[in-house]
Parts: C-alpha cells; structure tokens; sequence
C-alpha cells in the first residue's frame, strides 16, 4: 500500500495545536496572556511571546520561555531630592537636595562625573518617589535659643531590576546664634556667631558656608549641587551654593541651587547684604535691618529643581523661613519604548527629542514601566 503524505494548510498550521508557525517571517506570535490561553498543545510546540521578545516552547505540561526577556534597553536619568528649608533668625540657607545624573557626560552633584545608565528589562516595575521640600516655619513665639533648625528635605529615589538610586534630601539652615547647617544631599548654610556649615553627601552635593558675627549677623549660605554655600562674611550673608546645569529635557536647566543665609542688623546697609539663592532654584535670605527699617521676607526654593530655602532675617517671631524645593525624576530613553505611570504618580507626560523621549515625574511615590 502506497504511503501518504499530509501536508497541512495554512489554517492548520496557524491553529492551537501542532507547531506553531503560522507568521509569514516565522514562529506565531502570542502575548503572554494568550499563551496561557491556548490549548490542544503538544510536546514541541513552540511561539514567539511578544510580551516578553522571547521564543517559548510547549514540554507536554507547561510553557517554558527558551531565553530571558530580549526587550531591553538604556536609561538615562536625573534622580533630585527635595532641598532643605532656611533656617530661623539670621538662620543659614537651606541645601539642595542631593543631585545624581547620568545623563551624557554631565556632571552628578558634588563634582562626581557621569553615573551608570540603568539597562531596562521591559515589563519590570521600577518604584520612584519624589522628594518633598523641607517645609519653612515660623519660631512659634520660642525665645531664640530654642527654636529648631531649619527643616531638611525628603530623599528621591528609583528602586527595580535590581538598581537602587537614591538622593538624599538636602539638610536645613542653622537657627540664631552659633547652630551648625543640618548634613544632607549639601549641607545647610550655618547660623551667625560662627555655626558651621553642614557637609554634602559624596556625589550628591556641597556644603553649606558657615555664618558670621561681623558688624552684623550674617548667615551662610546653603549648598549647592555644583559648589559650596558662601560664608556669611563683614556686611554680607553668605549666597547659596549654584547647582548643576543639564540638557536631559533638551533645554539647558540649572537645578539643585542653596538657599541664601539670612541678615539681623541694626547699623547701615540695604538689601543689597542679602544672601542670594544659588543659580537653580534656590530661594535668596531674608533681611531685618532696624536701623535702617528695611525687612525682605525669605525665599522658598523653586519647585522641582530641589533647591534651598533662604534663611530668615528677623529676631522675633511671625516672620517664616523659606520652604525647600520639591525634587524631580527624570528619564530619558529611546523614542520607540513607551511607559506607564502608574497611580500615585504625576508627570508632565512624554516628550519626544529626535530619537529619545524623556518624563518628567514631579510629585507622588509609585510604580512606572515600559
């Protein structure tokens, strides 16, 4: 008896059972979810999973992937903590929020070259938190010695796929009379009668300056991410510390500026003694002059930038110090990926630059992938 030979059709062969070969360049695709919705399989059946960029190969009982995830891809980001308030009564600068990059070849925070880029495995979440700034107060009525520095800013963070990146919030101005800048991403500027500023994070930022009793009270100024806060020196608060310029977004963009050290004085001059906020979002120092009867009121740092708040001028209460910027988390990454931000979460959406698009996450904690 002649044997026969089948040859299957087209539907056949593109069916849910046999092997699975109906693409006209290859193996049938299936995303995950209908894979695991097929039946009639046999031992040797094999797909391409375009969930995962992967071929999977039926063993009789289950699906099993025959390499790991192939959708990867490179991240840049700039990953900016919220930046420390001012501090009160001729109070130091706030610092910037800690400051890491690795964008191109710019700089990080604290003079540090470029980070790592982060490899991108797709359909893996990636937790990110933006750091709140550290809210500016009044002395609540308390006689000077008892009043608290000023308050530091809240950490920003990327953790997933096994990479943590985390900036550290800045740390808050000095208060009256010789108290030292709190430590953060960079420190805050110091009070007067000489407090000292306080230290920058490695790779994060700058310290804060140290204040000054000359002829005056004069502050230091706060940290930068791109240089040290001023000392508060003769007639002149210390000015915060600049932050650091990057093209992630396609503009050039100074972020992650010190807040500028606060003035008490009865003798002569203007406001021209202020401490000014450092280029990148931090908020320039408050004045009280009696003598002259000139009072400027602190400046809190811009929103998104992790810059500093100024420090406060007055000797009494009422007057309230400069609130720290909130930080930001930014991504950069190949135009044809596309995330998704989850709940929690608020963004400017993506934007596309040439072959690369970048996001903006400017408030909130949750989950994003691509």
């Amino acid at each position: 008896m002649a044997s026969e030979l089948k040859v299957d059709n087209l539907s056949e062969k593109t069916a849910n059972a046999g092997v699975q070969m109906g693409s006209a360049l290859g193996f049938l695709s299936k995303t995950t979810t209908q894979m695991n919705a097929m039946s009639g399989m046999a031992a040797g059946d094999t797909i391409y999973n375009s969930t995962l960029g992967t071929l999977y190969v039926y063993n009789g009982l289950t699906w099993n992937a025959m390499s790991d995830n192939t959708f990867t891809f490179t991240m840049q980001y700039l990953v900016i903590a919220g930046g420390g308030a001012g501090g009160h009564q001729h109070g130091g600068g706030g610092g910037a929020g800690g400051y890491r990059s690795s964008y191109a070849s710019e700089n990080t925070g604290g003079g540090a070259s470029t980070e790592s880029t982060i490899t991108v495995t797709g359909g893996t979440n990636y937790t990110v938190t933006i750091g709140a700034g550290g809210a500016g107060t009044n002395n609540n009525g308390q006689s000077s010695e008892f009043a608290s520095n000023g308050a530091s800013g809240s950490d920003s963070s990327i953790s997933g796929g096994g990479t943590t990146i985390t900036s550290t919030g800045g740390g808050g101005g000095g208060q009256w009379s010789g108290h030292a800048g709190v430590a953060g991403g960079s420190g805050g500027g110091g009070a007067t009668n000489a407090g000292a500023g306080g230290a920058g994070t490695t790779g994060q930022g700058y310290a804060g300056g140290a204040g000054s009793n000359v002829s005056g009270h004069f502050a230091g100024g706060g940290g930068g991410a791109g240089s040290a806060g001023a000392v508060g020196v003769n007639t002149d608060a210390g000015d915060g510390g600049a932050g650091v310029t990057s093209s992630i977004t396609g503009a050039a963009v100074a972020r992650g500026g010190g807040g500028g050290g606060g003035i008490y004085t009865t003798g002569g001059g203007n406001s021209a003694w202020l401490g000014a906020g450092g280029t990148g979002g931090g908020g320039a120092g408050g004045i009280n002059n009696g003598g002259q009867n000139v009072h400027t009121a602190a400046v809190s740092g811009t929103a998104n930038t992790g810059g500093g708040g100024g420090g406060t001028g007055t000797y009494t209460g009422g007057a309230v110090t400069g609130s720290g910027g909130s930080g930001v988390v930014i991504f950069r990454y190949p135009a044809a990926q596309s995330i998704t931000v989850g709940s929690g979460l608020t963004s400017g959406g993506e934007q596309t630059i040439g072959s690369e698009k970048y996001i903006a996450i400017t408030a909130g904690s949750g989950t994003v992938n691509w």
